[in-house]
């Protein structure tokens, strides 16, 4: 006990059992998780994508381009607005170091008839056609993000991929006085391509938080290439642990070309609206 007591005494043993607690207080704060980060989190939810979409396609003939578009909307009458799932999933590997996923896909359909009447040299023909037109349209996302902070705001920055999926087509019945005949046309096409994306979350408290996300996609070259911008404000509301309600408005600008061997097709689509998820966190 003596040779405890002296050890205990002992200046050198005193300063550390004072310098201890002080270490072991200022640890956990220095490598403390934001409160505007989770530690994981999982977004399920849907997305109200109103859309506004032109697909054409051009081709040389005789040393002249001839080209042609279609808006899927106003030409064709699709309907502008689409429910659509979408899921996400964040986690941190650390404190401030983490992975991030995004996916959601849009899939559309629709067929009208149009009809005209003719006259010519004093005979009337009735001329009508049937276009059927499609639009499928998948995006993936996966990010390593680095987060800047440690308060209720915390900045961050996102090196990844992304995957996008285009199939497009336009086939039509044409009728003259009952001659007819058939045209079609359809593209698809796969493709991944490097993706940045910056962020900004706050924590106002416990339950309420706000967050901004931008995020851009460019490839040059291969057989579908382009640019994908996406932006998005939203918020968060936690009134549960490990349950709580998000809500965002996004903006994205889609414009890919693809390059086939008669011709070349391209896609321009804006889709804007709000997300509305269910968030699961840990």
């Amino acid at each position: 006990m003596q040779w405890n007591d002296r050890i205990l005494r002992s200046p050198l043993m005193r300063g550390t059992l004072l310098v201890l607690p002080c270490l072991l207080a200022s640890h956990p704060a220095s490598a403390q998780q934001s409160p505007a980060l989770d530690r994981v989190s999982l977004w399920l939810g849907a997305y109200d994508a109103d859309m506004d979409t032109v697909i054409g396609a051009d081709t040389a003939v005789q040393d002249r381009t001839v080209a042609g578009n279609v808006n899927l909307e106003h030409d064709l009458g699709f309907q502008r607005h689409k429910t659509t799932p979408r899921v996400r999933l964040d986690f941190l590997l650390g404190d401030s170091q983490g992975f991030s996923f995004d996916y959601y896909r849009l899939r559309r359909t629709r067929t009208k008839t149009l009809s005209d009447a003719l006259d010519y040299d004093g005979n009337s023909y009735l001329a009508s056609a049937a276009v059927s037109g499609k639009l499928n349209f998948n995006f993936g996302s996966a990010a390593y993000r680095w987060w800047f902070g440690s308060g209720n705001d915390v900045f961050g920055v996102g090196l990844g991929g992304a995957y996008y999926g285009v199939h497009a087509g336009i086939s039509g019945t044409a009728s003259v006085n009952g001659e007819s005949a058939e045209a079609s046309s359809s593209t698809s096409e796969t493709a991944w391509a490097p993706m940045l994306q910056l962020g900004w979350r706050h924590a106002f408290n416990d339950q309420v938080r706000m967050y901004a996300d931008v995020s851009g996609v460019k490839k040059n070259g291969g057989r579908l290439s382009g640019h994908i911008y996406n932006a998005a404000l939203g918020v968060e509301w936690l009134p549960w642990q490990h349950v709580g309600l998000g809500a965002e408005y996004g903006y994205t600008r889609i414009r890919l070309y693809q390059h086939k061997h008669n011709y070349d097709a391209n896609l321009d689509m804006k889709v804007t609206g709000p997300s509305l998820f269910v968030r699961v966190r840990f």
